[in-house]
């Protein structure tokens, strides 16, 4: 895939996201859906700067994947489901693990969820996606010093 396929959700999320803000100006304030396209945008950049970062020239996401798509359904649902719960929290709220529902779902859920997921993700796939022979002889190449006849450079 190329650099300007793989921009293509950093790219959607980021227009998603500027309509929701845009709307807010709107006579009347923001529409119903401009929350909504918010999610989706956030949602969008977040795992699509991911995939930008964890991809290689030449070669795909293999095995992130999964953790990247499971990364996008848990923001997705975890701010869809804050925003879609409904309000009047008050002092005999019932509490999650400590914190008003809402609070609970964007802390433990779109917080807590892919940072466990995706260092382990990275972590497993790390050797088979970012370094091959040929990318750790680049590595030993560039940190090997100069040859004595190059070190004090041209002669004058």
């Amino acid at each position: 895939m190329t650099t300007r396929g793989r921009l293509a959700p950093v790219v959607a999320g980021t227009l998603a996201a500027a309509l929701a803000y845009g709307s807010a100006f709107l006579p009347g304030g923001a529409p119903w859906w401009a929350p909504w396209a918010m999610v989706a945008g956030i949602a969008l950049q977040s795992v699509g700067f991911m995939a930008l970062g964890a991809a290689r020239p030449g070669s795909g996401l293999g095995p992130l994947r999964l953790p990247l798509g499971f990364t996008f359904v848990v923001l997705v649902f975890g701010f869809g489901l804050a925003l879609a719960l409904p309000g009047g929290e008050g002092p005999v709220t019932p509490l999650w693990a400590g914190l008003p529902a809402r609070a609970a779902l964007v802390i433990y859920g779109v917080g807590c969820l892919p940072a466990l997921v995706l260092p382990l993700a990275y972590a497993l796939s790390f050797g088979r996606m970012t370094l091959d022979a040929a990318a750790i002889e680049r590595i030993r190449a560039a940190r090997r010093p100069p040859p004595a006849d190059r070190v004090g450079g041209p002669d004058p």
